[in-house]
Order: C-alpha cells, then sequence, then structure tokens
C-alpha cells in the first residue's frame, strides 16, 4: 500500500526556518523523481521543488534562494528545508512522486505568522 507521510511543519516567524519531511512506504523510491507541493487556502496544489533519483535538484522561483530539497533514498526519506520564511508560505506541504502521481498524505501544515 502506498503511503506518503509528511511530518514537521508547525508555526513560525517570517525569516524563521522549519525543516519538513516525508517518509515514502509502498513505492520503489530510490527510482522516482520527487516533489514538495503546498497547498493554501482556497488554492489549488502548486509545486515547490523537485529532486530526480540521481539528486538534479529544481525550484519555481518563490523558493530558490531560500528552500532546499534532499533525499535519502536509503531511508526512503524527502526532506524540504524552508529558511527565510514568508507569511505567504504559509501553507499544507505535500511529498509526492512526479514520476508517477501517488494518493496524496495528510500533508503539514506550516504557518508562518509573527
Amino acid at each position: 500500500q502506498v503511503q506518503l507521510v509528511e511530518s514537521g511543519g508547525g508555526l513560525a516567524q517570517p525569516g524563521g526556518s522549519l525543516r519538513l519531511s516525508c517518509a515514502a512506504r509502498g513505492i520503489v523510491f530510490s527510482v522516482r523523481t520527487m516533489g514538495w507541493y503546498r497547498q493554501a487556502p482556497g488554492k489549488a496544489h502548486e509545486l515547490v521543488a523537485t529532486i530526480t533519483a540521481g539528486g538534479t535538484t529544481d525550484y519555481v522561483d518563490f523558493a530558490k534562494g531560500r528552500f532546499t530539497i534532499s533525499r535519502v533514498n536509503a531511508d526512503n526519506m524527502l526532506n524540504l528545508q524552508m529558511n527565510n520564511l514568508k507569511p505567504d508560505d504559509t501553507a499544507v506541504y505535500y511529498c509526492n512522486s512526479l514520476t508517477s502521481l501517488c494518493p496524496w498524505g495528510q500533508g503539514s501544515l506550516v504557518t508562518v505568522s509573527s
């Protein structure tokens, strides 16, 4: 059974940092291009960052220079380090496979507020 479990969200002040993690179960994680998405209230999912099986990363403009995506294939783990957080980063963050979309997990809520 495919399962994606996100964790690490919470409340951060503007300029603060959070680190998200995603545990992937039931898929051959190491061969998949993986990504982080987010969904703000009332909006659709939007892609944040991607990482290929070989570790090549890509970021959407708002994430460049602030977010870092990484993976540990041996542990089936995907991470997202978020620095210099802004109120507009407030959203539920999800991981998923870009190679073949999996059922969405519950996500991890990130709230950026003073």
